[in-house]
């Protein structure tokens, strides 16, 4: 298993941090609420930094669910100025940008992003694949049946997925990650460029999070690099009766358990906590 931008993987864990350049994130932290919101993510990503982050992930069109869609000129009206200040300021950072546009995932990558972070695995755009094959980026494949699922709205605990039935879950995630595989290496991208998220919460109700994260080292036998994105979901809310602010603990222990069983890199809020947390599992793992 290697990786083209992270060349400890499988030795250690990542820690990639949450900016939210967006008014409505299910999380509470969406930067666009900031009076200057160019400076407010500045200071939370030098703060990601100085607690260990090893990449940044940023997304500019939130996707809770129910979440109104933005256009990609948009999306890169609040995405391109922050991204391009970041590179400046933090420029030994690896930078991630969570999109699902062609159009968008070409202007960050010219504007210095390293990965596109694609939760439709490249099924959303066409040009996605060439795009990212174009700059020999790496790409996050993620799968997503929210196509499948309903919305669900509690005024404490926000938005979930109330998904469709699957009788195995798990294989079904093994299934379309594999076809959003060969889409990427059908555009050209090497094995090296492709990292893999089960992509927890998306289309897939509390019971089904809860199984697939359970198997999660199933979808190790792929062979590649596999992505957790957990921090503060609806499953933890809707399981401990917490609102998002509430959930570092559950998130934590979410975390933890995927970190133990196949996942190299976790998505995360809570970044200071995730990497003690990280550094504590490496050190028992390697005693």
């Amino acid at each position: 298993m290697k990786n083209r931008l992270l060349p400890q993987i499988g030795s250690r864990f990542y820690i990639m941090g949450i900016l939210n350049l967006t008014a409505d994130s299910f999380s509470g932290d969406g930067l666009l609420q900031q009076t200057d919101p160019l400076e407010a993510a500045l200071a939370q990503a030098k703060q990601f930094a100085a607690d260990g982050a090893d990449i940044l992930d940023l997304g500019a069109e939130s996707t809770r669910p129910g979440a109104t869609p933005v256009s990609a000129d948009e999306e890169c009206a609040r995405l391109l100025p922050v991204l391009t200040r970041l590179k400046a300021e933090l420029p030994d950072m690896l930078f991630s940008v969570d999109t699902y546009k062609a159009a968008v995932a070409e202007a960050a990558l010219e504007a210095g992003a390293q990965i596109i972070n694609d939760i439709w695995g490249f099924r959303a755009d066409e040009q996605m694949g060439a795009v990212v094959a174009h700059f020999r980026a790496v790409a996050v494949l993620m799968h997503n049946r929210r196509t499948l699922a309903q919305t669900e709205i509690n005024p404490t605990l926000g938005g979930r997925d109330v998904s469709a039935h699957s009788d195995n879950i798990t294989g079904e995630v093994i299934e379309g990650l594999k076809q959003s595989v060969a889409i990427a290496h059908a555009a050209g991208l090497q094995d090296d460029q492709i990292i893999l998220d089960p992509g927890i919460g998306f289309g897939k109700g509390t019971e089904q999070n809860l199984h697939l994260l359970k198997e999660l080292d199933q979808l190790k036998e792929l062979g590649y690099p596999l992505l957790l994105g957990v921090s503060r979901k609806s499953f933890i809310g809707y399981k401990l009766n917490l609102p998002p602010e509430e959930r570092l603990e559950g998130s934590l222990a979410a975390n933890a358990y995927g970190m133990l069983h196949g996942a190299d890199i976790v998505r995360v809020h809570d970044v200071r906590q995730t990497v003690r947390a990280a550094r504590m599992l490496e050190a028992i793992l390697q005693a």
